[in-house]
């Protein structure tokens, strides 16, 4: 489940109140797995999606814009997408 305003897509700023730096999504690797986040200059600044297994997955869904963390419909993108 998603705080309001805990992602960009629910109400973040879009802006790193640290560094000021204006973050855009984008593919973030980590040892979970992808998942579209993004990025500012103090580190990670938001989690916009689940995990991905795959890069391909991920630019997929971002692609499609089919990522929210809300959304459940993502392992069935994995199952239906099988890519690697």
């Amino acid at each position: 489940m998603v705080m309001q305003g805990e992602t960009i897509s629910t109400g973040a700023p879009d802006v790193c109140p640290n560094c000021g730096k204006k973050v855009k999504l984008e593919i973030v690797m980590s040892p979970a797995g992808f998942y579209i986040g993004t990025m500012c200059k103090c580190g990670p600044y938001s989690r916009e999606s689940g995990y991905y297994k795959t890069r391909e997955l991920a630019e997929l869904a971002l692609l499609t814009n089919f990522y929210h963390r809300w959304r459940r419909w993502r392992w069935k993108l994995q199952e239906i997408f099988t890519i690697g």
